[in-house]
């Protein structure tokens, strides 16, 4: 499948952060983003994201998870540029257990990556945001979100309090001129399995076949949703949770 790039969306002079930018979806939207004019602080805690440096590309090696990385990130944008215009809270992970064999360390490193860490990020990015009362913050989410399986509590539970901090934030911050809104987003296929399956983007594929869609999302249409709940032209939408899971979230209802 060949995805064209969009033409009629621009990101000139913008300074965004982007985290879990080192594989997937969060690749996928440093590079939309940078392709269309941003200029991205690129967040992730493997090294690989190293390898995104370029003109307009910042690595910064950081655990979403820990205070002094959103504050790390954001003090980049503001010092580097003076402003930061888009945070995107990508990063995220997955431990596949049943509750009784979950161990506390389990539970508490899954809310620390996907719900506490965009709160972390979010809460240093609105600071930052709100003296030239304008922004655009978009959570990562999921139609786990919504839906839950066997196996994902911790990750559905996350996925739940990332809703809510979407719609409970959004409310916080439109005084400012700043809008928060999420992606459901279905099965792509990315490599948060790997620690899972020997093959997690090979999983991820075969499982989004359960979609009424019948497959899998590439990264870079999930992509193109967070960028455009980051422009312009979504300026009138606040608190949304905008699900691109492929008629996931319908078909289980």
């Amino acid at each position: 499948m060949t995805l064209q790039a969009s033409t009629n969306q621009s990101f000139d002079g913008k300074i965004a952060i982007v985290t879990g930018a080192a594989s997937g979806i969060g690749l996928a939207t440093t590079e939309l983003l940078h392709t269309q004019g941003a200029s991205v602080i690129a967040v992730d805690r493997s090294a690989d994201v190293e390898a995104l440096a370029r003109p307009g590309i910042f690595p910064l090696v950081a655990d979403v998870a820990h205070e002094e990385s959103a504050r790390r990130a954001v003090a980049s944008a503001m010092q580097q540029f003076g402003k930061l215009d888009i945070l995107v809270n990508n990063a995220a992970i997955i431990i596949n257990k049943l509750v009784v064999d979950m161990t506390l360390e389990d539970w508490n490193r899954v809310q620390a990556v996907n719900s506490t860490g965009a709160f972390l990020f979010s809460r240093e990015a609105m600071r930052a945001m709100m003296p030239a009362r304008t922004g655009a913050i978009v959570n990562v989410g999921s139609y786990a979100c919504y839906q839950a399986f066997p196996l994902i509590a911790a990750y559905a539970a996350s996925k739940g309090a990332l809703a809510q901090l979407t719609r409970a934030m959004s409310l916080e911050a439109i005084d400012h001129g700043i809008r928060v809104n999420a992606v459901g987003s279905g099965d792509a296929v990315t490599n948060i399995t790997n620690h899972i399956h020997e093959d997690g983007p090979a999983f991820l594929a075969e499982h989004g076949k359960n979609a009424p869609i019948r497959r899998a999302a590439q990264p870079r249409e999930i992509a193109e949703v967070i960028a455009f709940l980051a422009s312009d032209k979504a300026s009138y939408i606040v608190g949304a949770v905008v699900m691109a899971d492929g008629g996931m979230s319908v078909a289980l209802q």
